[in-house]
């Protein structure tokens, strides 16, 4: 049981680490602090609804269908090949991440901004209803993988949000976008070799 958590924290962490419009959100908010509670709640919650329905959903489709989680799986690991890819491109070319830039004020429209960014993304139903789902099918206990997987996402906004006052000097060098880009891109490309072999 405790693999399945474990296994479900390790997932989720490789796919929301990756460098997009809600982390850099998030880190934004968090280099402003403003309205950072919410916004981790709101990012946490919404990754815990969609990973939930991803595995429920897929649950159903194992049972009826099972050359559909074939499929599905070929599909995860493209998208991990692919997301792999772009993270090593972003390794040799880094950009950094521009923390002045304006956020809304109010806390209505920081909240509204982030829920766009979270369901608006096609890439956050890849992420966490599709793989996430797809993945958690090869657990014997999925929902405890499912469990596992919120903790990661709900631990990453934590420390983004909480942490980002103290990491912004190093987050506008290149480099270090450089090095976990990097990283993104070695566990990805293992994520996406495991995914075919289970």
């Amino acid at each position: 049981m405790l693999t399945s958590v474990l296994a479900g924290f390790a997932a989720s962490a490789v796919l929301i680490v990756a460098i997009g419009a809600q982390n850099a959100f998030v880190l934004r908010q968090g280099l402003r602090r403003e309205h950072v509670l919410a916004v981790v709640a709101v990012c946490a919650v919404s990754d815990l609804v969609l990973i939930l329905a991803g595995i429920g959903g897929l649950g159903a489709v194992v049972t009826a269908r099972p050359d559909a989680v074939t499929a599905i799986r070929w599909i995860g690991a493209a998208f991990l090949v692919t997301y792999a890819i772009m993270a090593g491109r972003r390794a040799v070319r880094p950009s950094h991440l521009n923390p002045a830039e304006r956020a809304p004020a109010t806390l209505r429209a920081t909240l509204l901004t982030c829920l766009a960014l979270t369901y608006l993304n096609p890439h956050v139903y890849l992420d966490t209803v599709l793989l996430l789902g797809s993945i958690a099918q090869q657990h014997p206990h999925r929902w405890l993988f499912g469990l596992g997987a919120a903790a990661a996402s709900l631990a990453w906004f934590t420390a983004l949000g909480a942490g980002a006052h103290r990491l912004g000097p190093v987050l506008a060098r290149p480099a270090a976008w450089r090095v976990l880009d990097g990283l993104i891109a070695l566990v990805m490309l293992g994520v996406a070799v495991n995914l075919l072999a289970g």
